[in-house]
């Protein structure tokens, strides 16, 4: 008999746009809500999760940023995959930006592990997009617990605090695939 495979939407529709990130240094939670909870015991080896994030951002200085998505929210900082503190347009207003992670659950438990492949796409224009790894900060495979209820969100910190650097993520779509 054939394999069967199905495709999930796991996080309800936003009602609109995570709250913006500006003039902070603090690794920040900028998902849309409601926020994703993956609930104890949901993960299964060989399970397969997609993340997919867009919005904008502005930046008034030489700015770096640092984009990524986090198992149990920004607060636990429990990075699945982020990129370095990468350099974005000076003069950005309203420039997009993009994320796509794969996610691939290797073994679930109190230390489970799971592994972890994208990019990110910052833009240098509005019309040209420079892509960077995801991960780019952090060896694969990474430690988690699947045990608890844990958030999966989409986190932002800027590099240096400024009024005029602002990011946004205007929505985010979390799927489950198996």
């Amino acid at each position: 008999m054939p394999a069967q495979f199905w495709e999930s939407v796991l996080n309800a529709p936003a009602v609109g746009a995570g709250t913006p990130l500006a003039n902070s240094l603090t690794l920040t939670d900028i998902s849309p809500a409601p926020q994703l909870v993956i609930p104890a015991n949901y993960l299964y080896p060989g399970q397969r999760l997609r993340v997919e994030a867009y919005g904008i951002y502005s930046s008034t200085s030489a700015a770096t940023l640092i984009l990524g998505v986090y198992w149990g929210g920004v607060a636990a900082a429990v990075p699945l995959a982020a990129t370095a503190a990468n350099a974005v347009a000076a003069a950005g207003a309203s420039y997009p930006w993009q994320l796509r992670l794969n996610i691939r659950v290797i073994q679930p438990g109190s230390s489970g592990t799971v592994w972890c492949a994208g990019w990110v796409k910052v833009g240098s224009t509005l019309a040209l997009m420079t892509e960077y790894a995801l991960p780019s900060s952090q060896t694969q495979p990474v430690t988690v617990s699947t045990v608890t209820a844990n958030a999966l969100t989409v986190g932002a910190q800027w590099g240096t605090a400024a009024a005029g650097d602002t990011i946004t993520c205007e929505d985010c779509l979390i799927e489950a695939l198996s």
